[in-house]
């Protein structure tokens, strides 16, 4: 989402925060990354003491993805990575983008919301660890700019790119020392020239003019790149931004016009970069063969580059960590298109004869239903010709579009396009459609990247769909195992909820029943198959029947019974079950226990109170033969107006908190809640447990009040 809401009223407080952030706390960049209310991502929206362009592989970042920026959004805490081997050791996927020796520091921005996190750059030179004083300053400064966010709330988006933000350094008067400071400059015999930190050119000297071959006023404020057309190679890119991240100088060899080769020094500061030019001393030694150039491993020029490598490097660790089509489609859409400057993104699979698309970026839906759905055969655009041949298509211009497909300039709107073929040992997975907004070359380094990278999604997307077809069988068989509606008694209430896990994970087994013994007894029952596939999913269904077979009679004898089914059955998994008999004649309840957390029990008093019903456990069921497999049984009190919650494991297990704690957390909740409708609690229960962590397990809730 990006639009002109926030004025610069609203900016100027957290520009100056930000700024003062950067000098308060040593570091040499900090920037503000915003948690996007569309979707779970977070976007860079303002960065300050490093080029923006510099930092465009991470202007997205997936909340799931494993990072310190995500930790420290999901986990609410302040993340430090002191050594760029620490970055390896604990996030080796991050580390896989990120080749430069700093550290880091992310702490999270919650405030009326969940905004996202302040991240923080320093050089390698900072000790391996944050003095409690650091610290203090920056969760001091986390705060100062959540409270400028929480003052303008509706202001706030996540920006096509970042905002720059200017570094403000207290210094002398510059007018005392601009004269002084020119003429010494002038005087020197090379170029010499200096840069903001967002990569303008703020000085150059004439000498530094006539070497770049272009007057001293059409280059002030321009990015050199972009004036100066022989800089504009990965060279120069990859060397810059080494001194930018590493803030250690750099001195490198490059071509420039003609046969001329220069000498580069680059220095770094925390206002910006000073740069000298001047002719190499270096000659060529024999015909055709070029000086020594400094460049980082991989670099020379007309390749791809060092930063561009390690951009792949990135991109493929991203894709590694995708598991559905979604994954996929998220990725190409957070982490791609902003890497390579791409403003809309298609990607079409082969169904049927016709192009289905799967995911898409940056195009009215209008437009899409047009394209969705056309004959691989189709004239219209290039997509189906390349899926068909396996061959790259590459228009710099909507005047090479028309001469072979002239309705796709009309019907896009787009103004240039890279068509990749997604191929996967010769078989055809799809179509991966890059455009831009404007006329745009693809030089053959740009080419070579985008099909490499193409292979990576083809990948991606080959496991994506096989993982969501096995997926969606054994979601649907699950679905069709569980009840389609629970029985109405005329003294119990009843709600339940079942929540599969968070994208990514595989089918649970995961049940729950209600049955009905007549007007004054039920039968609850609840439990966890063992693993999350669709085996899982089928003796989940099981288990069920075995139940409601035996329901009725002791709850030990009905738990020992569906063990002796599951010993028949032969199977190499095991299930945790509870089971309970709900006496509401006499107010009694029965329950026997597999293996299986306690229920919770509320009870309107007096007294008053909410506590786990700890009944003694016997064995998971499938592990021991009927004949050795023991289910005592506990008989508890259940007054009119109690309420019993049974749930699994996906609704309490916490990484790094012991279980109990987190039942505890649960008891609280519902002993602060019990009088709200059974849906209305059932919904709150499940919102407790997403705020506290991520579900990594399948989630049953079933919920009965006595009446």
């Amino acid at each position: 989402m990006t639009d002109d809401r926030a004025a610069s009223d609203d900016w100027a407080p957290l520009e100056q925060v930000l700024s003062s952030t950067v000098q308060r706390t040593g570091a040499v960049a900090a920037g503000v990354y915003l948690l996007s209310p569309d979707e779970p991502v977070l976007g860079l929206m303002a960065v300050c003491g490093l080029p923006a362009k510099t930092v465009a592989p991470w202007w997205r970042v997936s909340v799931s993805a494993a990072g310190p920026l995500s930790d420290a959004v999901r986990e609410n805490r302040l993340v430090w990575v002191g050594r760029q081997e620490d970055l390896a050791r604990l996030y080796p996927n991050a580390a896989a983008g990120l080749p430069y020796q700093f550290a880091l520091a992310f702490a999270p921005l919650h405030g009326a919301r969940r905004w996202g996190a302040l991240a923080l750059v320093w050089t390698h030179h900072h000790p391996p660890t944050l003095t409690r004083r650091e610290q203090g300053h920056v969760l001091s400064s986390a705060n100062r700019i959540t409270q400028a966010l929480d003052r303008a709330p509706a202001a706030w988006y996540v920006p096509a790119q970042p905002r720059p933000v200017a570094l403000l350094r207290p210094g002398p008067d510059p007018a005392r020392t601009d004269l002084a400071a020119d003429d010494l400059l002038q005087r020197l015999p090379v170029g010499a020239l200096g840069f903001d930190l967002q990569g303008r050119i703020t000085y150059l000297n004439d000498a530094a003019a006539r070497l770049l071959g272009r007057s001293a006023d059409s280059l002030l404020g321009t990015l050199p790149w972009q004036s100066v057309p022989w800089l504009d190679t990965p060279v120069h890119e990859d060397h810059y931004r080494a001194a930018v991240f590493g803030r250690e100088p750099v001195a490198y060899t490059a071509p420039g016009p003609s046969d001329d080769w220069f000498d580069i020094r680059l220095y770094p500061g925390d206002s910006g970069i000073s740069a000298f030019l001047s002719p190499s001393a270096q000659e060529r030694t024999t015909e055709g063969t070029p000086p020594h150039i400094t460049a980082a491993p991989g670099a020379s020029p007309g390749t791809a580059g060092t930063g561009r490598i390690h951009q792949l490097i990135h991109l493929a660790a991203a894709l590694s960590q995708t598991v559905t089509v979604a994954d996929v489609i998220d990725t190409v859409a957070d982490q791609i298109l902003p890497a390579f400057g791409a403003q809309g993104m298609v990607i079409s699979a082969a169904d049927a004869s016709r192009l289905k698309i799967i995911g898409h970026r940056g195009y009215d839906p209008r437009t899409i239903a047009r394209l969705d759905g056309l004959p691989l055969d189709t004239g219209i655009t290039p997509a189906g010709y390349v899926l068909r041949s396996g061959v790259p298509a590459f228009y710099a211009s909507p005047a090479e579009m028309i001469r072979t497909h002239p309705q796709a300039t009309a019907l896009s709107g787009k103004q240039a396009w890279a068509f990749l073929p997604l191929l996967v040992s010769d078989r055809r997975v799809g179509c991966c459609i890059l455009s831009y907004d404007h006329p745009r070359p693809f030089g053959a380094s740009d080419r070579a990247v985008l099909v490499s990278l193409a292979g990576l999604i083809a990948q991606a997307m080959d496991r994506a769909l096989l993982y969501d077809a096995k997926h969606d069988l054994a979601r649907a068989l699950q679905q069709a195992l569980l009840p389609v509606a629970l029985p109405s008694l005329p003294r119990l209430g009843v709600t339940a909820r079942y929540l599969p896990a968070a994208r990514g994970v595989d089918i649970g087994g995961d049940f729950y029943d209600l049955i009905r013994l007549g007007d004054t007894a039920a039968a609850a029952v609840i439990g966890d198959v063992q693993g999350h596939n669709i085996k899982a999913a089928a003796l989940m269904g099981q288990v069920r029947t075995a139940v409601h077979a035996t329901a009725g009679a002791a709850a030990g004898d009905v738990l020992a019974r569906t063990n002796g089914v599951l010993m028949d059955l032969e199977t190499d998994l095991f299930v945790s079950c509870l089971y309970l008999h709900i006496d509401l004649a006499d107010g009694l309840l029965h329950l026997a226990s597999a293996g299986h957390l306690p229920p919770l029990l509320h009870s309107p008093g007096p007294p008053r109170g909410t506590a786990a019903l700890q009944a003694e456990p016997g064995p998971l069921l499938g592990i021991h033969p009927s004949t050795a497999a023991d289910y005592p049984v506990t008989v508890a009190a259940l007054p009119m107006g109690s309420l019993l919650a049974l749930y699994t494991d996906g609704l309490v297990e916490t990484p790094g908190t012991d279980i109990t704690d987190s039942i505890d957390a649960l008891r609280q909740h519902l002993d602060r809640n019990a009088g709200l409708p059974l849906d209305d609690l059932a919904d709150s229960l499940l919102t407790h447990s997403g705020l506290r962590h991520t579900r990594t397990d399948d989630t049953a809730l079933l919920l009965l009040r006595t009446r």
